[in-house]
């Protein structure tokens, strides 16, 4: 075989649940549902479900009062940042020992820069690897770029190996709808379907032209690349950096009285402002999120005058976003996000 440089995309299965089991043999085989507290009366989203609590249609992100409906035997358990962040730092350290180069995205997924002349087999040992190593189950993408990669670990769950690339790139995908490709969500898809795209292939014959009109002059003409499968093939080593870093409340009663509403935001982005000092960069923007009941979301942001860690510059700013919305609807959630510069934006300033 020939030598030549590949993509690999790590992602753990079901990595919370996984995590949690793994504390918890009992569970192995039940379904398990992790998100808030663990209290499924309690208004909170599923962080994620076991494949066991999936089969009855339990998701990330829906309500834990719905995934109690869906699966009246579910584990609810509450979620565990720290002992998440432990075992993906593990894992990361696990996948560094092999001869590539480690990309991190999140707690649970990763690509790898290798040059090899058997992927599969560099794959087939990562596994086993971070099995052996961690107790945990992940699956493998191969492909010549990072969009291939990852579109291909969809292709390898659970468990499994599955290379995606130029070569079968039209075999996979040229009659799948628009939806299963990574940046495409389904708004987006049925906005396509409404203009003739329903297919990837169909979208790669799209004139750019007709998407710029449709869907903005850069925007459009980027779904046409990536229905070709074209992406980014670079690998970089740089950690992981957080572009944000947010605080939200989901309250047992909603909440009627705007200066209450003032008071708990003020509260999120003094807990948001420590996250900020703690992370050792200033905020650029400041973005604050309503859930109105029943489940009606809203987020609006404002740029700061200059980017500020400072704590009272921080929540002047999240109480003047706040009064952005219109608060007369109950409101069961208030979320505060602090923006850091981009890279980009950061080398670009003086």
């Amino acid at each position: 075989m020939v030598v030549r440089e590949w993509v690999l995309h790590v992602d753990l299965d079901q990595f919370i649940a996984a995590v949690e089991v793994a504390r918890r043999p009992e569970l192995r085989g039940k379904p398990v549902v992790v998100g808030g507290t663990g209290d499924p009366t309690e208004r909170a989203v599923v962080a994620t479900a076991s494949y066991e609590a999936r089969e009855f249609g339990v998701q990330s992100g829906m309500p834990l009062r719905t995934a109690a409906k869906r699966c009246p035997d579910a584990i609810f358990l509450a979620t565990d940042a720290p002992a998440y962040q432990e075992v993906s730092d593990r894992v990361m350290a696990t996948l560094r020992e092999f001869p590539v180069v480690v990309e991190v995205l999140g707690w649970d997924e990763a690509f790898l820069g290798a040059t090899t002349d058997d992927p599969e087999a560099l794959a087939a040992d990562l596994r086993r690897v971070v099995a052996e190593e961690t107790g945990l189950s992940c699956s493998v993408g191969i492909g010549d770029n990072k969009l291939r990669a990852k579109l291909a670990t969809g292709f390898a769950k659970p468990a499994g190996i599955f290379r995606l690339v130029q070569e079968n790139w039209w075999d996979v995908m040229a009659e799948k709808p628009t939806d299963a490709l990574w940046g495409i969500g389904a708004k987006t898809t049925k906005k396509l379907a409404e203009a003739g795209y329903r297919t990837v292939l169909e979208l790669a014959g799209a004139d750019p032209a007709d998407l710029a009109a449709r869907f903005g002059p850069k925007l459009g003409p980027w779904y046409r690349i990536l229905a070709g499968g074209i992406g980014d093939a670079e690998v970089t080593a740089t950690p992981y950096v957080a572009r944000s870093r947010s605080r939200e409340t989901t309250f047992q009663q909603n909440l009627t009285d705007p200066g209450v509403m003032a008071a708990e935001v003020a509260a999120l982005a003094k807990r948001v402002s420590a996250d900020v000092a703690e992370e050792g960069r200033p905020a650029a923007r400041v973005a604050v999120k309503v859930r109105f009941a029943p489940f009606l979301t809203h987020t609006h942001s404002v740029t700061l005058p200059a980017p500020t860690a400072d704590p009272a510059e921080i929540e002047k700013a999240a109480l003047a976003v706040l009064d952005m919305f219109d608060l007369g609807r109950p409101v069961r959630l208030l979320g505060v996000r602090a923006e850091f510069l981009s890279t980009a934006a950061r080398s670009a300033s003086p």
